[in-house]
């Protein structure tokens, strides 16, 4: 079944553009010619590939099978073009990152002083939640991303490099804010403003409710922690979140770190690529960066 990389990048252009025809534009080709492409890579793999709905063609479930392949396949050639072309220049290159929300409080630090040592690095930055971190990663749509703790039971490599610590915390109006050692009980009847279902942050924290046989009351539930901020400055709930997170609210008095039993909940901050990945010289050199000098450079703000 020898298909070319011409056809698998014909075909992958057609899947992201959904038309014979404006693949033909994008890659400066004829739409004859590339309707004979995927006739022969059809014939080829004896599957139909595309299905018309409508104007719009799309892949068939082997044809979503394929398309795995081929990005892996691009995206392989891409880091053998960008290795072979950095030897030419070791601080030539570039960087693919994608990272938590909550890690654009501290992560722009970092690739700031990266850049002071690597000034001519291109850096693309993506933001996703935790499974379009996962989603990125697994299918090598970025060299690395900056999360919690991967999910186990994909081909991911996790390397901690900071703490990340949880708190709980309120509007300087709530009833516990002029309490010390609160009992992690007397939290059990009240509300939080939560992540959404899947984030790490939620996980974490059911977890850590759980193990201590209390249940945690989702009163609202956010998609950012920025959202979680604002809810519990407006004194709609409780919040817990990550102490990078909330250091200009912390020094203009808006919210306070409630003083609460087995509080912060001590979680970790990953580099996380896929295992086995071939790194290139830039994407290597931010991640060892990254490893050893983030805990230097991100301080966490005082809250005591």
């Amino acid at each position: 079944m020898p298909f070319t990389l011409k056809q698998l990048r014909i075909f992958e252009s057609i899947t992201k553009h959904q038309s014979y025809t404006l693949a033909a534009k994008k890659l400066h080709l004829t739409q004859p010619a590339v309707s004979m492409q995927m006739k022969q890579l059809e014939q080829l793999v004896d599957l139909p590939l595309f299905e018309r709905i409508g104007k719009q063609v799309r892949p068939t479930a082997a044809g979503q099978e394929l398309l795995q392949y081929a990005e892996n396949i691009r995206q392989q050639l891409d880091e053998a073009v960008q290795i072979l072309q950095e030897f030419k220049s070791l601080k030539r290159g570039k960087l693919h990152l994608t990272m938590a929300s909550t890690a654009n409080y501290f992560a722009p630090q970092l690739i700031a002083s990266f850049k002071h040592q690597f000034p001519q690095v291109d850096i693309t930055l993506d933001v996703s939640n935790r499974a379009g971190l996962v989603h990125a990663v697994e299918h090598n749509l970025t060299d690395m991303a900056i999360m919690g703790q991967p999910p186990k039971g994909h081909h991911l490599t996790g390397i901690p490099f900071m703490d990340n610590p949880l708190v709980v915390i309120a509007a300087p109006s709530h009833p516990l804010s002029k309490r010390n050692a609160i009992p992690l009980a007397d939290l059990a009847n009240a509300a939080f403003i939560v992540r959404e279902a899947d984030s790490g942050t939620r996980m974490a924290v059911e977890r850590f409710f759980s193990a201590h046989q209390l249940e945690l009351i989702a009163g609202m539930e956010m998609n950012r922690s920025e959202a979680i901020k604002q809810a519990v400055m407006a004194e709609l709930g409780l919040g817990i979140v990550s102490l990078h997170t909330i250091e200009m609210e912390l020094a203009l008095n808006r919210l306070l770190v409630l003083d609460v039993e087995d509080f912060p909940i001590m979680r970790q901050w990953f580099i996380v690529h896929r295992t086995g990945k071939r790194f290139a010289s830039i994407p290597e050199a931010f991640k060892d960066f990254v490893i050893s000098q983030a805990e230097s450079l991100i301080t966490l703000p005082d809250w005591d």
